[in-house]
Protein backbone atom coordinates (compact mmCIF):
# COMPACT_ATOMS: atom_id res chain seq x y z
CA UNK A 1 0.00 0.00 0.00
CA UNK A 2 1.75 3.35 -0.97
CA UNK A 3 2.44 6.18 1.67
CA UNK A 4 0.19 8.85 1.43
CA UNK A 5 -0.08 12.34 3.05
CA UNK A 6 3.83 12.78 2.70
CA UNK A 7 4.39 16.38 3.15
CA UNK A 8 1.23 17.27 3.91
CA UNK A 9 -0.63 19.43 6.55
CA UNK A 10 -2.10 17.22 9.23
CA UNK A 11 -5.04 18.28 11.19
CA UNK A 12 -4.46 16.71 14.42
CA UNK A 13 -4.12 18.02 17.59
CA UNK A 14 -0.34 18.87 18.42
CA UNK A 15 1.60 18.67 21.73
CA UNK A 16 3.62 21.66 22.66
CA UNK A 17 6.51 22.31 20.45
CA UNK A 18 9.70 22.17 21.74
CA UNK A 19 12.39 25.11 21.07
CA UNK A 20 15.77 24.84 21.14
CA UNK A 21 18.58 27.05 20.93
CA UNK A 22 20.70 26.91 17.21
CA UNK A 23 24.14 26.05 18.00
CA UNK A 24 26.12 28.95 16.20
CA UNK A 25 28.15 28.10 13.29
CA UNK A 26 26.45 25.17 12.17
CA UNK A 27 23.38 24.72 9.74
CA UNK A 28 23.42 28.32 8.81
CA UNK A 29 22.87 27.64 4.89
CA UNK A 30 20.29 29.62 3.54
CA UNK A 31 17.32 27.71 2.40
CA UNK A 32 13.23 27.82 1.97
CA UNK A 33 12.39 27.27 5.86
CA UNK A 34 9.23 25.35 6.77
CA UNK A 35 6.38 27.37 6.49
CA UNK A 36 7.96 30.23 4.45
CA UNK A 37 8.94 30.11 0.49
CA UNK A 38 8.53 26.27 0.70
CA UNK A 39 5.55 25.31 2.61
CA UNK A 40 6.19 21.62 1.63
CA UNK A 41 8.82 20.96 4.07
CA UNK A 42 6.29 21.93 6.95
CA UNK A 43 5.09 18.37 7.27
CA UNK A 44 6.30 14.74 6.19
CA UNK A 45 3.93 12.70 7.88
CA UNK A 46 4.33 8.68 8.03
CA UNK A 47 0.65 8.42 6.38
CA UNK A 48 -1.58 5.09 6.45
CA UNK A 49 1.34 2.86 7.05
CA UNK A 50 2.45 2.45 11.06
CA UNK A 51 5.25 0.98 10.28
CA UNK A 52 7.00 4.13 8.67
CA UNK A 53 7.42 5.70 11.56
CA UNK A 54 9.07 3.48 13.16
CA UNK A 55 11.12 2.77 10.16
CA UNK A 56 11.67 6.28 9.64
CA UNK A 57 13.28 6.53 13.16
CA UNK A 58 15.82 4.29 12.44
CA UNK A 59 17.01 5.55 9.12
CA UNK A 60 17.57 9.24 10.48
CA UNK A 61 19.83 6.81 13.64
CA UNK A 62 21.34 4.93 11.61
CA UNK A 63 22.76 7.44 8.90
CA UNK A 64 24.08 9.98 11.61
CA UNK A 65 25.38 7.64 13.52
CA UNK A 66 27.34 6.51 10.92
CA UNK A 67 29.27 9.11 8.63
CA UNK A 68 26.75 11.79 10.10
CA UNK A 69 23.79 13.15 9.06
CA UNK A 70 24.47 13.43 5.44
CA UNK A 71 21.98 10.85 3.85
CA UNK A 72 24.51 8.31 2.97
CA UNK A 73 22.80 5.39 4.37
CA UNK A 74 20.24 6.44 1.48
CA UNK A 75 22.88 5.61 -1.29
CA UNK A 76 22.59 2.49 -3.73
CA UNK A 77 25.22 0.19 -4.89
CA UNK A 78 25.37 -0.56 -8.73
CA UNK A 79 23.26 -3.92 -8.12
CA UNK A 80 20.23 -1.44 -6.69
CA UNK A 81 20.79 -2.41 -3.21
CA UNK A 82 22.26 -0.08 -0.12
CA UNK A 83 25.49 -0.40 1.13
CA UNK A 84 25.08 -0.59 4.64
CA UNK A 85 25.70 -4.62 5.70
CA UNK A 86 23.58 -3.65 8.41
CA UNK A 87 20.62 -2.56 5.67
CA UNK A 88 18.62 -5.34 6.44
CA UNK A 89 17.14 -3.84 9.79
CA UNK A 90 16.23 -1.18 7.93
CA UNK A 91 12.61 -1.45 6.53
CA UNK A 92 12.12 -0.02 2.88
CA UNK A 93 9.06 2.06 4.14
CA UNK A 94 11.93 4.68 5.54
CA UNK A 95 13.33 4.62 2.17
CA UNK A 96 10.17 5.11 0.90
CA UNK A 97 9.20 8.07 2.91
CA UNK A 98 12.14 10.05 2.15
CA UNK A 99 11.92 9.43 -1.38
CA UNK A 100 8.70 10.79 -1.77
CA UNK A 101 8.71 13.72 0.70
CA UNK A 102 11.79 14.60 -1.48
CA UNK A 103 9.60 13.94 -4.83
CA UNK A 104 7.05 16.30 -3.24
CA UNK A 105 9.54 18.91 -2.12
CA UNK A 106 11.34 19.20 -5.29
CA UNK A 107 7.77 19.51 -7.18
CA UNK A 108 7.48 23.37 -6.07
CA UNK A 109 9.68 25.37 -8.17
CA UNK A 110 10.78 27.77 -5.29
CA UNK A 111 12.32 24.61 -3.19
CA UNK A 112 13.53 22.11 -6.46
CA UNK A 113 17.00 21.25 -5.73
CA UNK A 114 17.59 23.34 -2.43
CA UNK A 115 16.65 21.04 0.08
CA UNK A 116 19.05 18.40 0.94
CA UNK A 117 17.98 14.50 1.49
CA UNK A 118 19.82 14.91 4.55
CA UNK A 119 17.37 17.52 6.16
CA UNK A 120 14.27 15.51 4.31
CA UNK A 121 15.30 12.62 6.41
CA UNK A 122 15.57 15.12 9.70
CA UNK A 123 12.16 16.45 8.57
CA UNK A 124 10.56 13.17 7.82
CA UNK A 125 11.66 11.83 11.51
CA UNK A 126 10.18 14.54 13.40
CA UNK A 127 7.14 14.13 11.68
CA UNK A 128 7.11 10.50 12.28
CA UNK A 129 7.20 11.11 15.87
CA UNK A 130 4.67 13.33 16.55
CA UNK A 131 2.80 11.94 14.16
CA UNK A 132 2.56 9.11 16.59
CA UNK A 133 1.78 11.01 19.84
CA UNK A 134 5.44 12.34 20.85
CA UNK A 135 6.95 15.51 20.69
CA UNK A 136 6.77 18.35 17.80
CA UNK A 137 10.08 19.83 18.25
CA UNK A 138 11.95 22.49 16.20
CA UNK A 139 15.02 21.01 13.09
CA UNK A 140 17.59 22.89 12.54
CA UNK A 141 18.10 23.09 8.31
CA UNK A 142 20.93 23.19 6.37
CA UNK A 143 22.85 19.91 6.02
CA UNK A 144 24.46 19.08 2.82
CA UNK A 145 24.23 15.08 1.36
CA UNK A 146 27.32 13.18 1.51
CA UNK A 147 28.71 11.78 -1.89
CA UNK A 148 29.82 8.29 -0.58
CA UNK A 149 28.39 5.32 1.77
CA UNK A 150 31.08 2.30 2.30
CA UNK A 151 30.56 -0.71 4.39
CA UNK A 152 34.01 0.11 6.82
CA UNK A 153 31.47 3.05 7.79
CA UNK A 154 29.10 1.69 9.75
CA UNK A 155 29.12 1.72 13.24
CA UNK A 156 26.60 0.60 15.51
CA UNK A 157 25.39 -0.09 19.16
CA UNK A 158 24.66 -3.89 19.59
CA UNK A 159 22.01 -5.60 20.80
CA UNK A 160 23.75 -7.25 23.86
CA UNK A 161 25.94 -4.46 24.46
CA UNK A 162 26.14 -3.20 28.06
CA UNK A 163 25.80 0.04 29.68
CA UNK A 164 29.50 1.06 29.25
CA UNK A 165 29.40 0.04 25.19
CA UNK A 166 26.44 1.87 24.82
CA UNK A 167 28.25 4.64 26.44
CA UNK A 168 31.37 4.58 24.59
CA UNK A 169 29.31 4.31 21.30
CA UNK A 170 27.30 7.42 22.21
CA UNK A 171 30.30 9.68 23.71
CA UNK A 172 32.09 9.37 20.05
CA UNK A 173 28.71 11.25 18.73
CA UNK A 174 28.85 13.65 21.17
CA UNK A 175 26.33 12.40 23.02
CA UNK A 176 25.96 11.66 27.12
CA UNK A 177 24.74 9.06 28.67
CA UNK A 178 21.25 10.80 29.33
CA UNK A 179 21.19 11.61 25.81
CA UNK A 180 21.52 8.71 25.11
CA UNK A 181 18.46 6.69 27.58
CA UNK A 182 16.66 9.45 26.24
CA UNK A 183 17.21 8.22 22.18
CA UNK A 184 16.41 4.59 23.47
CA UNK A 185 13.35 5.83 24.42
CA UNK A 186 12.31 5.74 20.58
CA UNK A 187 12.40 1.58 20.83
CA UNK A 188 9.18 3.10 21.51
CA UNK A 189 8.02 2.44 18.23
CA UNK A 190 8.87 -0.32 16.03
CA UNK A 191 10.23 -4.25 16.25
CA UNK A 192 12.97 -6.33 16.29
CA UNK A 193 14.15 -9.59 14.51
CA UNK A 194 14.00 -12.79 17.36
CA UNK A 195 17.63 -13.40 15.89
CA UNK A 196 18.40 -10.18 18.34
CA UNK A 197 16.83 -11.22 21.55
CA UNK A 198 16.13 -14.88 20.90
CA UNK A 199 19.58 -15.73 23.25
CA UNK A 200 17.82 -13.88 26.06
CA UNK A 201 14.59 -16.16 26.46
CA UNK A 202 14.11 -19.94 27.67
CA UNK A 203 15.22 -18.85 31.11
CA UNK A 204 18.70 -17.24 30.25
CA UNK A 205 18.63 -13.50 31.27
CA UNK A 206 17.48 -13.28 34.84
CA UNK A 207 16.48 -10.03 34.36
CA UNK A 208 13.37 -11.21 31.38
CA UNK A 209 10.46 -11.30 33.22
CA UNK A 210 9.51 -15.00 33.02
CA UNK A 211 6.04 -14.63 31.80
CA UNK A 212 7.53 -12.06 28.95
CA UNK A 213 10.01 -14.49 28.20
CA UNK A 214 7.14 -17.52 27.77
CA UNK A 215 5.49 -15.09 25.26
CA UNK A 216 8.54 -14.35 23.30
CA UNK A 217 9.11 -17.56 22.83
CA UNK A 218 5.23 -18.14 21.47
CA UNK A 219 5.72 -15.04 19.40
CA UNK A 220 8.95 -16.25 17.93
CA UNK A 221 7.41 -19.62 16.87
CA UNK A 222 5.16 -17.95 14.76
CA UNK A 223 6.86 -14.89 13.44
CA UNK A 224 10.27 -13.75 13.11
CA UNK A 225 9.79 -10.48 15.14
CA UNK A 226 8.32 -8.56 18.12
CA UNK A 227 7.50 -5.52 18.88
CA UNK A 228 9.95 -3.39 21.23
CA UNK A 229 6.95 -2.10 23.04
CA UNK A 230 4.19 -4.63 22.90
CA UNK A 231 1.98 -2.42 24.85
CA UNK A 232 1.51 0.82 22.71
CA UNK A 233 3.63 -0.17 19.76
CA UNK A 234 2.48 2.18 16.98
CA UNK A 235 2.33 5.35 20.03
CA UNK A 236 5.38 7.52 20.93
CA UNK A 237 4.74 7.30 24.94
CA UNK A 238 7.17 6.37 27.73
CA UNK A 239 5.24 3.02 28.13
CA UNK A 240 8.79 1.64 27.27
CA UNK A 241 10.66 2.88 30.22
CA UNK A 242 7.63 1.01 32.31
CA UNK A 243 8.39 -1.94 30.60
CA UNK A 244 12.16 -1.60 31.63
CA UNK A 245 10.88 -1.50 35.15
CA UNK A 246 8.85 -4.74 34.62
CA UNK A 247 11.44 -6.82 33.14
CA UNK A 248 9.88 -6.41 29.74
CA UNK A 249 12.76 -4.69 27.67
CA UNK A 250 13.43 -6.99 24.14
CA UNK A 251 17.00 -6.32 23.58
CA UNK A 252 19.33 -6.79 26.28
CA UNK A 253 20.55 -2.93 25.66
CA UNK A 254 17.07 -1.83 26.20
CA UNK A 255 16.81 -3.38 29.29
CA UNK A 256 20.75 -2.99 31.03
CA UNK A 257 19.43 0.57 31.01
CA UNK A 258 17.37 -0.59 34.15
CA UNK A 259 19.71 -3.66 35.87
CA UNK A 260 22.60 -1.24 35.93
CA UNK A 261 22.32 1.08 38.95
CA UNK A 262 24.19 4.19 36.90
CA UNK A 263 21.05 4.26 34.68
CA UNK A 264 18.17 2.94 36.46
CA UNK A 265 17.36 6.11 38.31
CA UNK A 266 17.08 8.08 34.81
CA UNK A 267 14.66 5.21 33.55
CA UNK A 268 12.98 6.04 37.08
CA UNK A 269 12.47 9.48 36.37
CA UNK A 270 11.52 8.88 32.47
CA UNK A 271 9.03 6.50 33.38
CA UNK A 272 7.38 8.45 36.23
CA UNK A 273 7.78 11.86 33.70
CA UNK A 274 6.71 11.38 30.23
CA UNK A 275 6.80 15.47 29.53
CA UNK A 276 10.60 15.11 30.27
CA UNK A 277 11.23 12.56 28.43
CA UNK A 278 9.61 14.16 25.48
CA UNK A 279 11.89 17.27 26.28
CA UNK A 280 14.87 15.41 27.05
CA UNK A 281 14.52 13.32 23.95
CA UNK A 282 13.62 16.45 21.31
CA UNK A 283 17.29 17.80 22.63
CA UNK A 284 19.11 14.73 22.29
CA UNK A 285 17.68 14.51 18.50
CA UNK A 286 18.85 17.09 17.94
CA UNK A 287 22.26 17.45 19.09
CA UNK A 288 22.14 13.93 16.67
CA UNK A 289 21.28 15.90 14.10
CA UNK A 290 24.10 17.69 14.70
CA UNK A 291 26.61 14.93 14.42
CA UNK A 292 28.97 15.05 11.36
CA UNK A 293 27.39 17.81 9.17
CA UNK A 294 29.37 18.71 6.02
CA UNK A 295 29.37 21.78 4.15
CA UNK A 296 29.39 22.45 0.36
CA UNK A 297 32.82 21.91 -0.51
CA UNK A 298 32.62 18.23 0.72
CA UNK A 299 28.98 17.47 -0.12
CA UNK A 300 26.13 18.45 -1.91
CA UNK A 301 22.52 18.39 -2.22
CA UNK A 302 21.55 15.10 -4.51
CA UNK A 303 19.01 15.96 -6.77
CA UNK A 304 18.16 11.95 -5.89
CA UNK A 305 18.46 10.64 -2.94
CA UNK A 306 19.86 7.00 -4.06
CA UNK A 307 22.77 8.33 -6.13
CA UNK A 308 25.31 11.35 -5.82
CA UNK A 309 25.46 13.78 -8.46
Amino acid sequence: MPLQGVLRRHNRPRHKRVRLPAEAGLLRRSLPQPGGHCPELREAVHGEVPVSAPATLRLFFHDCATTGCDASVMIIGSTGDDKNPDGYSLKPEGFQTILDAKAAVDSDPQCRYKVSCADIIALATRESVSQSGGPNYTVELGRYDGRKSTDRSVRLPHPSDNLDSLNAFFSTLGLSQTDMIALSGGHTLGAADCDFFKYRTGGNDQSMNPSFDAQLQGTCAKQNFAFLDDVTPIGFDNLYYRNLQNGRGLLGSDQVLYTDERSRGTVDFYAANQGTFFSDFAIAMTKLGRVGVKTAADAEIRRDCRCPN
